[in-house]
């Protein structure tokens, strides 16, 4: 779960994390009252959306007039933001962040985040901030240090050290450095966070450290642990099936595709998807309605593909060892009933009461074929997509 760079910068400032000063706003007049409030005589207006590059794609300008805030803001709000790392539809900007100007001397990066490999939470610490780190570790990996804590003891003052000499930091700014990380820490562990990025951590002319940008993921897992958190949650900014289908426990993500999958497993449903590519056709979507499915799911489950216009046919892969096949077949009928799919609908289905259930579907009357195993359902599947197509 992301949050919003002004939610991530308020936990921030909880943490000893100094911020710009800033407001949140989702007017043009409020985000030019904000700025009177604020003071001076530039702002910096910061189109609020979970992805990165906002600045290269207009989501940043600063402006030096109240005007300009205003216009900005009503020019900004209600359009949906196109970067690099969206789709092509974008992101809708609800909100506006207007904040002070910061003077810049130097920027820094720094990143927490979970690896996987060492087990251990690794603190990631660049002095070329200010772009992406993917680009500085291609170009000059030296340029990039990490810094692993074991989790029995901790991070440590010495590590905080090693960062600020790494990073050539002197005075106030060295000092600050280690509230900064011993601040992430704290905010990693204590909030179930997956990932928080600050780029660019800026050394000010004034030589203090200010986390000018933050970004912030959450562990989906541990957000019912937090309940302020998970009222952050915005779900505007994610793909609308795939809330829909945490509502009903379903596992969903949205591909490129045009050959729908649903299957019960993420084990199975990743085999599903690697057969469809293996015979030539590309999956519309992730779909795991879980071991433990009922018609009811199964039925929610076809409305959220049906949703996707870019889908062709529809690949249903049971395996009934917990959930029995004919409830499965059932669910499937009862959702053909209920949004009258057109486009073909190959189903394989082995374990408990396979057969059963693969008489209910032949008898259904419906547009649904039984396939005799799961490489016959994807050439099915794939084929039936083509044809359409075509």
């Amino acid at each position: 779960m992301n949050l919003h760079e002004f939610q991530a910068k308020q936990l921030f400032n909880r943490y000893g994390i100094s911020t710009p000063e800033g407001q949140s706003v989702t007017s043009g007049s409020q985000a030019r009252q904000a700025a009177e409030q604020l003071g001076g005589e530039r702002w910096v207006v910061k189109a609020q959306v979970h992805t990165g590059g906002r600045g290269k794609a207009g989501g940043v300008k600063i402006v030096d007039s109240l005007d300009h805030v205003a216009d900005l803001a009503y020019e900004l709000l209600g359009k949906r933001l196109v970067t690099d790392q969206t789709t092509a539809e974008g992101l809708p900007i609800n909100q506006i962040l207007v904040e002070k100007p910061s003077e810049i001397a130097r920027e820094l990066y720094v990143a927490v985040l979970v690896d996987r490999v060492s087990e251990r939470i690794v603190f990631m610490i660049s002095a070329q901030g200010g772009m992406d780190i993917e680009a500085v570790a291609d170009e000059d990996p030296a340029a990039i240090i990490n810094l692993y804590v074991d989790p029995i003891v901790g991070l440590q003052d010495y590590q905080c050290r090693y960062a600020g000499f790494f990073l050539g930091l002197t005075g106030t700014a060295f000092k600050q450095l280690k509230t900064v990380m011993q601040g992430l820490y704290r905010l990693f562990i204590e909030n179930d966070v997956n990932l928080v990025e600050i780029n660019p951590l800026v050394v000010t002319e004034q030589n203090e450290l200010l986390a000018v940008d933050a970004k912030l993921n959450l562990d989906e897992n541990g957000v019912f642990r937090h309940a302020e958190l998970a009222a952050m949650f915005d779900p505007t900014q994610e793909d609308e099936a795939e809330v829909v289908a945490k509502q009903f426990g379903l596992n969903y993500i949205s591909l490129d595709g045009d050959v729908a999958c649903m299957v019960n497993g993420a084990g199975l449903a990743m085999a599903t998807m690697d057969l469809i590519k293996k015979e030539g056709g590309e999956p519309a979507n992730f779909l795991d309605v879980g071991g433990g499915t009922t018609a009811e799911r199964v039925a929610e489950a076809f409305k959220l593909i049906l949703s996707d216009k870019k889908v062709k046919s529809i690949l249903v892969n049971i395996f009934g060892g917990i959930v029995r096949c004919d409830l499965i077949a059932e669910g499937i009928i009862q959702a053909a009933k209920e949004v009258g799919i057109s486009i073909p609908v190959i189903v394989r289905l082995e374990g408990t009461n396979a057969e059963l259930g693969r008489d209910l579907l032949a008898n259904s009357g419906m547009n649904i074929r039984v396939a005799q195993d799961l490489t016959d359902a994807a050439k099915q599947a794939v084929s039936s997509a083509k044809e359409i197509q075509a």
